[in-house]
């Protein structure tokens, strides 16, 4: 019996140029032109918001503060969707719970 191998077709990577406050920079991904440019663009822009409330507007200050914010969002989020999840958990266990009541009687 022969097997039928599914053969994942891997993205070619294509390298985009960019800069990030003024830094040119190369990055070599998978990803389409439209997400690079959006990540792009959103990364300045939270590094335009961490330099305005840097005292001294230093970029390596900037960096770690725009870091911090995003580390921080990033947590909040996955929390917030592992708590729904586990609410998620609860609801169907309990409407299979009293499916399977109702299924009895």
């Amino acid at each position: 019996m022969a097997l039928n191998r599914v053969v994942e077709k891997i993205p070619e990577k294509k390298t985009h140029e960019f800069h990030i406050a003024g830094v040119p920079y190369k990055l070599k991904t998978s990803h389409n032109d439209e997400l690079v440019k959006e990540l792009v663009e959103f990364l300045n822009q939270r590094m335009s918001q961490a330099l305005a409330v840097t005292k001294n507007g230093s970029y390596q200050n900037a960096a770690v503060l725009t870091a911090l914010h995003l580390a921080e969002e990033l947590l909040l989020l996955k929390r917030k969707a592992y708590h729904e999840l586990e609410s998620l958990e609860e609801k169907i266990l309990k409407l299979s719970h009293d499916l399977e009541n109702t299924q009895k009687k």
